[in-house]
């Protein structure tokens, strides 16, 4: 008998040598002007927390009463939960004089953020949207973001109002609040993808093209680059609606710089644009959503992949770049020893949608590229549960978008 399958939810978290969050240094002297202060922040009312079928819910919404004004005490505030993974500030209001700005930056200066009166994506930060007053700021990794006005001149009056933030779980919270799948089929053979630089350069160079998605600032995805023009990839359940697409960042380059080194960085950051197509129907569909990013020039250089345009067999060679529990992206190449048997697809025709196979996924993963040994994409991951962890057909997939995407590559 065939497993009960459902859309992945985490499944028991194997931690990451490279784990979610980062040291945080002190800020260095002059880093923000006037005494910073660290509004008190309650947990969002249980309505506005985030949830989504199939979803990993990697955060929680707080609300703050903070603001930045002219005054010289009033120009900095920090906004800070221990042990977050990461920290999304959410402006209610803007009121900025021409050629004054604001920053939101961790506080050692790795990531910084900058925002003006205009909000020209062209010419300034990235940001996201939800449908309502005011924006949010990228998300800044670690538990701390270091809000601050610049100005020279000597104003009156409130400069910008600082009403939310998302703050993200760390490793055992993610597990408290996900409901298990097991996904993980034995050993869990994941790696860092850096851990394979040198034996799979090819596998590892394709992984460029794949990135962590923060939806809504508190839920976690796979998402990746598709084709030559500015197209991305994800699952239908991960989101759906062109709202969600625009309250949604991408973050391209989180993996560690040394294999188990729990080193990673902050990688590159970018919101979501223009929803182009879902696939149609309810359980028994191919489960995508195609759209395309802001800043698309600041994502070129990791690269793309192709979709493969026939149908793949079983028995085919295979793996998995992607960001299950969230964690800093990770390879799935061999299924239970490195260096042993590689992963293969175990039955091409599972069903009328899905390819089926045991290679190591989890919560997370849901929208990772599934790609062969001539690394061609040739299923979307969507569903776990061992021993058939499952992918939409690629070719289907590219039959419905074939208009809308350049694949010739």
């Amino acid at each position: 008998m065939k497993p009960t399958l459902r859309r992945l939810r985490t499944a028991t978290v194997a931690l990451a040598a490279c784990t979610l969050g980062l040291s945080l240094m002190s800020a260095p002297a002059g880093a923000y002007s006037g005494q910073p202060v660290t509004p008190h922040s309650e947990r969002a009312p249980e309505s506005d927390q985030f949830s989504a079928e199939g979803v990993t819910t990697v955060g929680e919404l707080r609300t703050v009463d903070g603001a930045l004004s002219y005054a010289r005490d009033g120009r900095s505030q920090i906004i800070r939960h221990p042990g977050a993974s990461y920290v999304k500030v959410h402006f209610s209001s803007l009121r900025l004089a021409d050629g004054d700005y604001v920053t939101v930056a961790s506080p050692d200066g790795r990531e910084s953020y900058r925002y003006d009166r205009h909000l020209n994506r062209a010419t300034g930060s990235d940001y996201t949207t939800e449908g309502q007053p005011g924006f949010w700021a990228m998300s800044v990794e670690g538990d701390t973001a270091v809000v601050t006005l610049h100005s020279s001149r000597a104003a009156r009056g409130s400069a910008a109002t600082i009403d939310r933030f998302w703050r993200g779980y760390d490793h055992a919270e993610i597990k408290q609040y996900n409901l298990s799948t097991q996904s993980v089929c034995s050993t869990d053979a994941r790696r860092d993808v850096v851990c394979y630089q040198s034996s799979h350069p090819t596998e590892y160079a394709r992984g460029r093209a794949v990135a962590r998605l923060l939806i809504s600032g508190g839920g976690m995805c796979t998402t990746w680059r598709v084709g030559n023009t500015n197209r991305m990839l994800t699952n239908k359940h991960c989101f759906s609606t062109q709202a969600a697409v625009s309250g949604s960042e991408m973050q391209f380059n989180y993996q560690c710089a040394t294999c188990g080194g729990n080193n990673p960085g902050a990688g590159t950051k970018v919101s979501g644009a223009t929803l182009y197509k879902v696939s149609r129907g309810g359980s028994g569909e191919l489960d995508y959503a195609l759209y395309s990013v802001n800043n698309f020039t600041s994502i070129q250089t990791f690269g793309t992949l192709y979709l493969a345009t026939t149908a793949t067999t079983t028995g085919t060679r295979m793996y998995i770049p992607g960001h299950g529990d969230g964690s800093p992206k990770r390879l799935s190449i061999f299924e239970d020893t490195q260096n042993g048997a590689t992963c293969t697809v175990k039955n091409a025709n599972y069903n009328t949608w899905n390819i089926s196979y045991s290679c190591d996924t989890s919560g997370g993963n849901s929208g990772s590229p599934v790609l062969n040994g001539s690394h061609r994409v040739v299923a979307l991951h969507h569903l776990g549960g061992c021993p058939s962890n499952q992918g939409a057909k690629a070719h289907l997939i590219y039959n419905e978008i074939a208009s809308l995407i350049d694949n010739n590559g």
